[in-house]
């Protein structure tokens, strides 16, 4: 197909600039070089992470895949905290145990990039995986082999590589392999220009005219998606792999709930996780009825999507059950083990759209009180603090997400603004954690969206506490795990003094600090809307979960506990605030759906971002006003 002339790098690269590498190395192969940029653009944004594998065991700008090293030392995640997935305390718990390693053998091609990368450069693995030179030429060599495997010449036109960017993204079906390539062809066409993790400006020139030979994707004899009733945007690859709703006795069932939503119940949280298993483990799990489940995973090499219940259904992923009747799951396949997780561009892109898509479809405001990550989902009484997990952690990159998503968190006030949006500089924000590998151990230097929270204005300040975590009052640690002491980029809090370069905040019913120098701001000023005690109250209880009051409720259905968590909202302290909710309780304890029924109560709730951990106050017990 004729395109224009292809895309090329303005100035002759210096040599030793990631630049440079980038030129040589698609100059050695025959590749074109805005191919070889686009490609690396999608699967890393030209990050090297220190030679740290990705969460799927991908290494370098390449995104070279390795997962038999990289998942050699792994350890489950989710040993923080045994969740009850399912969060509905009238029945009976349902954890998700932690998912087994594949064994080296059983892992796909799409894993094993770096070992063919090695065979055609005739470079020794671990130079793969640590040096960004042999990385991006080892890339640079498994598109030309993909070209050579098409019958097509190593032309210097990128309209003519469409298919060999197709076979480069590892999918198994034609729709991901056609929306990759798309995606790449996308960034050739708009161009992109950067500053890396290591600190190079990286620059791809838009050809706005190239045109590819998307017919090429055809020949790669691809499978196509299962087909099913999917609901998904055009944008993205999806296939249905529905998960079971099966009986097995004892009055137990599994792996869901039906349901009939919106009609029945608003859907207004989109959670964001991470699998904590390979893509082929992942979809054993969802598919087992003894399991639980979510409705969608999204597979990190290509960004590939399985939807597993029909958005009408309730899954059961957040560990809360008011959140999972009114909210969609997301799983995004990787561990939150490596001290260095990252995620590839791919995956991002095709959840961004698919988050777009949903808050659409059910007006969700895209924003942080209603785009959670599972670990800012509350624990619902008390006892269910401590094992609530935390994934997907501090390395997930929010700012990057929503700017995907088309909201980049922007400031909207003034320096004197009563409420911060937290948004760190990602790459240069790099706090020291703990407990990646060994309980204690210092991880490696990694970018984070997170802030710590002091008692002070003081880095040697000690930390603030969370009375649910430590019942005992011990402070909070720096452990990659521990939340107790964390400000996660785009939550919002109101600002409670400022001092210096350090901005206070309330937070989980106390003062707390987080380093905001004017030279270098963790945080954007913003407007919204804020929440406080009553006049005449000087506290007021905070809930994990907004159920009706005793008198909504049925005869035939058992009446929730409307049980307040340890902290305490303090008169003259406020929080921001996020959705006004009727209390609700969806009542689905068995099989047979027919019986299940939504109580709705008149007791009215605000959530609020009161942690780490978004929360929920009784309306009649505060007063709310613009900041």
């Amino acid at each position: 197909m004729l395109s224009a002339a292809p895309s090329a790098v303005a100035e002759v690269p210096e040599a030793g600039t990631l630049q440079g590498q980038f030129a040589r190395a698609a100059a050695r192969h025959g590749v074109p070089e805005s191919v070889l940029l686009a490609v690396s653009y999608l699967q890393s944004r030209w990050d090297v992470h220190g030679g740290a594998p990705s969460v799927t065991g991908g290494y370098g700008p390449m995104h070279l895949t390795d997962a038999v090293t990289a998942l050699a030392g792994a350890a489950p995640h989710h040993s923080e905290g045994e969740e009850d997935a399912r969060g509905d305390s009238s029945r009976t718990v349902r954890t998700a145990a932690d998912a087994p390693l594949p064994a080296p053998a059983a892992l796909p091609g799409r894993l094993r990039t770096l070992e063919r990368a090695s065979a055609l450069s005739g470079i020794p693995a671990d130079e793969l995986r640590t040096g960004t030179a042999a990385n991006i030429e080892g890339g640079a060599a498994l598109l030309a082999e993909a070209q050579r495997e098409a019958g097509l010449p190593a032309s210097a036109d990128p309209a003519d590589w469409y298919g060999a960017v197709a076979r480069y993204s590892g999918a198994d079906d034609s729709a991901t392999a056609a929306t990759y390539a798309n995606d790449v062809f996308d960034v050739i066409r708009t161009g992109e220009s950067r500053t890396t993790d290591s600190g190079q400006r990286v620059t791809l020139p838009a050809a706005p005219a190239v045109v590819p030979a998307t017919g090429q994707v055809d020949a790669l004899g691809l499978r196509r998606p299962a087909a099913g009733p999917v609901e998904c945007p055009r944008s993205v690859a999806c296939e249905w792999i529905p998960a079971p709703y099966e009986e097995f006795g004892d009055g137990d069932y599994g792996n869901h709930d039906k349901a009939n939503r919106p009609s029945s119940q608003s859907v207004d949280y989109i959670v964001i996780h991470d699998t904590e298993a390979v893509w082929d483990v992942t979809l054993k799990l969802v598919q087992d009825p003894t399991y639980v489940s979510w409705q969608y995973s999204l597979r990190s090499s290509d960004g590939h999507i399985a939807q597993h219940l029909p958005l009408k259904d309730v899954g059961w992923h957040a560990g809360n059950w008011f959140v999972n009747a009114k909210s969609v799951g997301l799983e995004h396949e990787g561990f939150l083990t490596s001290p260095d997780s990252w995620y590839t561009e791919a995956m991002y892109r095709t959840s961004a759209r698919l988050v777009r898509y949903l808050a659409q479809r059910y007006d969700i405001p895209l924003d942080r009180q209603h785009v959670l990550g599972h670990d800012n989902v509350p624990g619902t009484v008390t006892s269910t603090i401590r094992g609530m997990h935390t994934d997907p952690g501090p390395y997930w990159d929010w700012a990057h997400y929503f700017q995907l998503l088309g909201r980049p968190l922007t400031p909207s006030a003034g320096p004197s603004a009563g409420i911060v949006t937290i948004r760190p500089e990602y790459s240069a924000h790099q706090p020291v954690y703990t407990g990646c590998v060994k309980a204690g151990e210092v991880c490696a230097p990694h970018g984070s969206g997170a802030v710590r929270l002091h008692t002070a204005p003081s880095a040697d300040a000690p930390l603030v506490k969370d009375i649910g975590l430590r019942p005992g009052g011990q402070d909070s640690t720096t452990g990659v795990n521990d939340t107790g002491a964390r400000a996660s980029t785009g939550q919002s809090f109101a600002v409670a003094e400022r001092k210096g370069d350090w901005t206070a905040i309330w937070y989980l019913g106390q003062k707390a600090w987080f380093h905001n120098p004017g030279s270098e701001p963790t945080a954007v000023n913003v407007r919204g809307l804020v929440l406080t005690p009553r006049d005449g109250l000087t506290e007021v209880p905070v809930y994990g979960r907004a159920y009706p009051e005793a008198s909504a409720y049925p005869a035939g259905v058992p009446v929730q506990s409307v049980s307040p968590l340890p902290y305490k909202l303090l008169a003259g302290q406020r929080y921001v605030v996020g959705d006004r909710t009727p209390g609700e309780y969806y009542f689905a304890p068995v099989f047979d759906s027919s019986g299940h029924q939504v109580v709705r109560g008149q007791e009215e709730y605000y959530q609020i971002q009161f942690g780490h951990r978004v929360a929920f106050v009784k309306a009649t017990d505060v007063r709310v006003s613009q900041s």
